[in-house]
Formats: structure tokens, sequence, C-alpha cells
């Protein structure tokens, strides 16, 4: 468990797994030994030719199936093609940088990213096992991107893996079936070497990836290039790859400060002590921090993110007592991954105690930057290629340090430091401790509900102009809806959810400035959302869409106020125009509690929404009809208060009718 304050975990990881290796045995064998078997010598021309063009053919001669003749032989697969790969290795060794750049700089442009694998190809002569890893976990996420551009070529909806991508007949059309073959050995099969997964999700330490594959990839790169060139003419088509993306909510993820270099410096510290991190992967660590020092920042994010994956699969097996599931799972299982490290509960059902162990506010850290459909999922973006490399937002790679340090010193033994050097930790701590989720559905109402109170606000300062004629507008309040003022009914189902024992304010401060405090208050207030069943999410989510419209409705009337305003006080407003806007003008009065009013019920419903599941199903679905009868009103009035509709009248038969049965439904039927 967890313990107070600044403490660290009570439990120890590290003599519970004296791992050298997080491959498992039939892993290792794979990438580690089995292409070393065969010692044959292959002549280099064989394989690239005196143009520098990649003999496909001479590679696909390689590949094995079992007898059945459909599925690869992945174990002979890679013991034919180990020769090759130390031909191709030996020669990429021995050739002059520039040179090798020359014959290949063009080959490289279909990836979208040719200077990554230029800098591969400089990088490649260290021999040093964490760049190499680097290199080769952005090469394959360039890779699956820019396969999943071609792919749109002659089909759409992209399949979202690599694996499933490689098997997909539009690739074995353009590339052709042994050319498609060759790659799942390397990226596509938890039976392959299957570089691009083991990497990824963490398992592999710096030296276990033996270079000469690291050069193999390049160069199938490069024929790659050189046999889609071929097909892009002979078709008349031309390659044109999707936009990458773009983070628009930076802001709304940043909780640290800018991480200083005495701090930086302390993480290197902790990363030798931390149970968190295995001996084997202290390479990995530093050179995240370093990384980070450079400014190159999805290159630390690239480090960091298996990192975490590896500690926390660490930590899930130490509490939940399954070490063996440290390892690479065979083909027959899938890896422990985050999605199974961060489930409620484990395969066998039973409960996972990892999340107990963290914390809540921990894991809502975790669930909002990688798992929420609506949060940055930066594990996912960069794992798949759909981030440019060169502008990775710093504030990503600072949050993930951030966290990574507090989970390091989450497992540190006790007395590992003196207060006074922790002491440098307790802001990043501290702003984890209190986190809350930014992007969870129930965040997104209570944040979507602000929004929309602001906008409520402005109707107090909506500009009115001197209408005049008194006999004309008392002939026109005369003709409208005669439950042109709602107050008494919403006062009414005011004091209902009064009754629910939800009682923030009176009746009478929905008409008021303390009204938005009041909410402000209640959205602030947790909603705790780890977990959710599937009917509150359901629910949330009709209570988002109706906390969405009630917005745009707002907004509708706030920009029309404006316009009509100003073309009033110009008397550029035609007759009927005039007519329209006294309408508008009385409408407002009378919608302006209403809107308050559903605001008030989203949000109320929203801090009881966890009360649903004791419900009956039929209770269940008259709640989740009257909610969505809500949702329709707002749809409506959306449309009618549209600067091309300006349907006031409608409008106020629309609130009428809602009016009705909400009340009906506070009287009778509240679930929530």
């Amino acid at each position: 468990m967890l313990l107070s304050g600044h403490s660290s975990l009570t439990y120890s990881m590290a003599g519970s797994f004296p791992l050298t290796t997080c491959l498992s045995p039939a892993v290792h064998n794979m990438v580690c030994l089995l292409g070393f078997e065969v010692q044959s010598s292959i002549e280099i021309r064989s394989l690239i030719d005196k143009d520098n063009q990649v003999c496909w053919s001479q590679i696909c001669e390689q590949v094995s199936y079992l007898p059945s003749g459909e599925e690869l032989d992945y174990i002979e697969c890679v013991r034919n093609l180990g020769p090759m790969c130390d031909a191709v290795h030996t020669h990429f060794m021995s050739v002059p940088n520039e040179n090798l750049k020359e014959a290949f700089h063009v080959w490289f442009q279909w990836t979208n990213n040719c200077e990554l694998f230029l800098h591969a190809l400089d990088s490649l002569k260290s021999l040093d096992g964490t760049k190499i890893s680097l290199l080769l976990m952005k090469m394959t996420s360039c890779l699956e991107r820019t396969l999943g551009d071609v792919y749109l070529l002659i089909s759409k909806d992209c399949p979202f893996l690599l694996r499933d991508l490689l098997l997909s007949k539009e690739l074995a059309k353009i590339f052709s079936q042994p050319v498609m073959d060759v790659l799942r050995i390397f990226l596509g099969s938890p039976q392959s070497l299957n570089l691009r997964n083991i990497l990824w999700h963490g398992f592999v330490s710096p030296h276990e990836i033996p270079p000469k594959y690291f050069s193999m990839i390049l160069l199938l790169t490069a024929g790659l290039g050189q046999l889609l060139q071929s097909w892009l003419t002979d078709n008349g088509k031309s390659l044109v790859h999707r936009p990458y993306i773009v983070f628009s909510n930076l802001q709304e993820i940043t909780i640290f400060p800018d991480l200083n270099e005495k701090l930086l410096s302390f993480t290197e510290r902790l990363i030798e002590k931390s149970a968190f991190v295995l001996g084997n992967m202290v390479p990995f660590w530093m050179e995240a921090i370093n990384a980070f020092r450079e400014d190159r920042f999805a290159d630390c994010a690239t480090f960091l993110l298996p990192q975490l994956e590896t500690g926390l699969r660490l930590a899930f097996c130490t509490v939940n007592e399954c070490p063996d599931r440290m390892l690479t799972a065979e083909s027959t299982s899938l890896y422990t991954t985050f999605d199974e490290i961060l489930a409620k509960h484990l395969n066998d059902g039973s409960p996972n105690r990892l999340p107990g162990v963290l914390g809540e506010s921990t894991m809502e850290f975790l669930w909002d930057m990688l798992n929420h459909q609506e949060g940055p999922r930066v594990r996912d973006h960069l794992s798949h290629g759909e981030i440019q490399l060169c502008k990775f937002p710093k504030q990503f790679a600072c949050e993930l340090l951030g966290f990574s340090i507090v989970l390091l010193h989450k497992h540190l033994e006790q007395d590992s430091f003196d207060k006074e050097d922790i002491a440098v930790l307790y802001p990043i701590i501290d702003a984890v401790g209190s986190y809350r989720s930014r992007f969870h559905p129930i965040a997104l109402v209570q944040n979507q509900a602000l929004k929309c109170c602001e906008s409520l606000q402005k109707w107090d300062f909506l500009p009115v102009p001197s209408l005049g004629h008194p006999s004309k507008t008392t002939e026109l309040q005369d003709n409208m809806d005669p439950s042109l003022s709602f107050f008494t009914e919403t006062r009414k189902i005011l004091s209902l959810l009064h009754l629910q024992g939800t009682a923030f304010f009176t009746t009478e401060d929905c008409w008021t400035d303390k009204w938005i405090f009041f909410i402000i208050e209640l959205c602030r207030k947790s909603v705790s959302n780890l977990y959710c069943p599937r009917m509150v999410l359901e629910a949330v989510g009709v209570l988002r869409k109706i906390s969405i419209q009630c917005h745009q409705v707002s907004e509708n009337i706030v920009s029309t106020s404006k316009l009509r305003y100003e073309q009033w006080q110009s008397k550029l407003l035609r007759s009927r125009q005039r007519e329209n806007y006294q309408r508008f003008l009385f409408s407002i009065k009378s919608l302006s509690p209403v809107l308050r009013l559903i605001v008030t019920i989203v949000i109320v419903d929203l801090h009881n929404i966890h009360s649903l599941p004791e419900k009956a199903n039929l209770e269940y679905q008259k709640y989740l009809k009257y909610l969505k009868c809500i949702l329709q009103y707002t749809e409506n009035m959306s449309t009618c208060t549209s600067s091309e509709k300006n349907r006031w009248d409608e409008a106020i038969h629309l609130t009428s009718r809602i009016i009705l049965k909400i009340t009906a439904f506070n009287e009778n039927n509240k679930v929530v």
C-alpha cells in the first residue's frame, strides 16, 4: 500500500525479480540466437545490385512456409535470413556514410521522414544498443504510418494495427505477397522477430537487438521505396501522406513546472536506486534524461513510454503475485501491456491490486495521458507514427518525465536518500497527488457545464435598445405563448432537486449571480470516475451532449443579440426583422431560467450518477429516456435560435413542453 505524505511503497520489487531479460525463452531464442545458427557467406551483390536496387527475389527465396503452405514457418525464416542480414550489416559498416546516403536518399523519401533514416545510417556504426533501439522504435512507427498511406491509395479505413496492415490484400497488391511476408518476419506477428512490439512494450534491453536486424530494416525500407515508385509510375498515381496529429489540449494536461537541472541530476541518482527500474534497462532511463536536456523531446518520450510500461508491469506482477507475466508471452497468449496493467480485473476475474497501490490520482493521470479517447493518447499516437517527431511538444515530454520521477520515488526503499535531497521532488509529488482527470467523460461534462455557465452569464450584459411604442410591445407579449414566464415551474423543479439531497443553493439563487459560483463549486467537486459501468458512461454521454447543446443555444443568443442590436441602432432592420427582434428580447427573459435549470440538472445528476447501477433496468431506461427528451429539446433549441432560423415562438412552445416533462419526471420517476 502507499504510505501518506512523501513516503515510498512499503513493498520492494528488487529482490522478487532478479531478471536479466524480459524475453521469454522462445522469444529470446528467436531474437537473439536463431538468426546466428546458419553461418554462410552471402555475396552482397546478390542483395543489392550495382545500381543500389534491392534484389527482392533473392530475399524472398529464403521465406519458408509450414506444410499447409498458407502460414509462415517463422523459425525457419529467421534462421535462413540470418546470413543475409549479416551480409547487409557488414556492407553498411564497410561503406562510408556519405556513399550510403547518396545511394539510398531518394528511396527513403516515400517514408515522409527521410532525415530519420539517414540519421539511422549515421548511428549504425556506433553499435550503441540504446541508440539502435530508439531508432528502431522511431523507424517502425514511421513505416507503419507510411504503409497506411500506401494502403489508402487503393482502399479506405486503414487498419489500426501494423499486424493487420501487413496481412492486408491491398498492400500485397502493391508490393507483392512475398515482400509482405518478409516484412511480417521482422515486424508483424508475435511468432516472428516482432521487433516493433517487443521494443515499444518495453521487453527488450539495449543489448538484445542484434544490430544486423537494424541494418536489414534500413535496406527493406529502401527496397519498399523502389517497389512503390514502380507501382506509382505504372498506375499514374502519387503518394499522399495523411497530416500529423496536432494537439490542441496541451495546457489541459500540464501539471508540472519546468524540470530544472537540479531535479534532472537527482533523477539520475533515483534511477540507480529505484526498484521501479530493472538493472538492464538503466541505459534507457539515462538516455531519456539526456534527451530532455538536449531538447529532443520525442526521443525522451520514446525512451520513457516503454520503460513506464516495464516499471508498471513489474509493480503489477509484484502486487498480483504473477512473476511470469514479466516476460513476453508466447504466441498463444497476449503480452501483459498497459491495457491489462491498468484494468480493474485480471484475466481470471480476480481484482487487480495495482490501482489500489498506485492511488486514484496516479491512475487518473495514466488514463488521461494514455487511454481516454479525447486525451492526448501520446503512447498510441507516437508509436503508430502519427506525431511529427521534430514538433513533439515539450509539455508532453515534461509531463511524462515528471510523472516517471514520481513513480521512481514511490518505489524507493525507505531511507534511500536524506530528506533534504528528497525535498526537491515535493512539488511534482504534490502535483500528482492532487491530480484530477481532465479527459474522462465525467470531467468533460463538468468542463462543458462550466463553459455553458460562462456563456449564460453574458446574458446579463446583452445590449437592449429602447423599443418604444408601448402598445405594440404589449401586443407582441399578449400574442406570445401564455407560458412566457417559467420562473414558477423552474422553482418547483429546483425544489424537487433539493429534495434529492443536493441543496447547494436556494431556488432564488438560480436567478442571481450566486448561481454561477454554486455551479463552479459543484463542477470542482470530485466525482469518482475510475472503471465506470457501461450504464454510467452511457448516461454521462447524454449529459455531455445536453451541456454542449445548451452552450450552443446560449452562444446563438449572445451572437444574435449583438448583431441585431447593432442593426437596430443603425436602422438596418426591416419591419418584420424589427418585430422578430422584439420577440427575441421577450423570449430570452423566459429562456434564461430554463437553460440555467437544465445546466443545474446536468450537474446534480452527474454527482448522483453512481447510484444508477443500483436501479432496476426499467428505472434506468426511464431515466435515459428522460435525458434524451432533454437532449432533443436542446438540439431543437439550437436550431430554432440559430441566426438562420430565429424561430422564437417555436422556442417558447418547445420550452413549455419540456418544462412539463421535466416536472412530471422529477415528481414521479427520479432515479438519480
